[in-house]
């Protein structure tokens, strides 16, 4: 049980600072982007925004996924790459169908990656809702 204890926490250290340079790089380019984000006109360049933020926050979710999938095969829960993925995807997103489940020595694994889906799904929500608001902050400041 240490063990299993061991590797989720390392893997839940590894996403969340995935997560956060992720998001670090998404405040980094919305910062230069700025200006011509709060200038008129603002309807498409917020579609715009939006769509780029969400599909970054995606990638760093996919990635963290990838990480657990990566993981899970290093300490021999799986033998080949799709079951692990599928299983990383499943465990993660908290959907939990049970069709594929963990051995008794990596099973607790299971309720550690959920666990660290549910908040990197959240850090991602509430960033993006953060990010909203500021944008229509700042859009409404620009209108004359």
């Amino acid at each position: 049980m240490l063990l299993q204890l061991i590797v989720g926490s390392f893997a839940v250290t590894l996403t969340t600072v995935v997560e956060a340079l992720f998001i670090g790089g998404a405040i980094q380019a919305l910062e230069r982007a700025g200006p011509w984000l709060a200038a008129a006109p603002h309807t498409r360049k917020t579609m715009l925004a939006l769509l780029g933020v969400t599909l970054w926050l995606l990638a760093a979710l996919s990635t963290c996924v990838w990480i657990w999938a990566a993981l899970l095969m290093v300490v021999g829960a799986f033998e080949a790459l799709e079951p692990a993925l599928y299983f990383s995807v499943v465990a993660f997103t908290t959907l939990g169908f049970g069709d594929i489940t963990l051995s008794q020595p990596w099973r607790l694994l299971s309720g550690i990656s959920a666990a660290n889906g549910l908040l990197l799904f959240g850090l991602s929500t509430a960033f993006l809702v953060e990010f909203l608001g500021r944008l229509r902050q700042a859009q409404a400041l620009s209108i004359p």
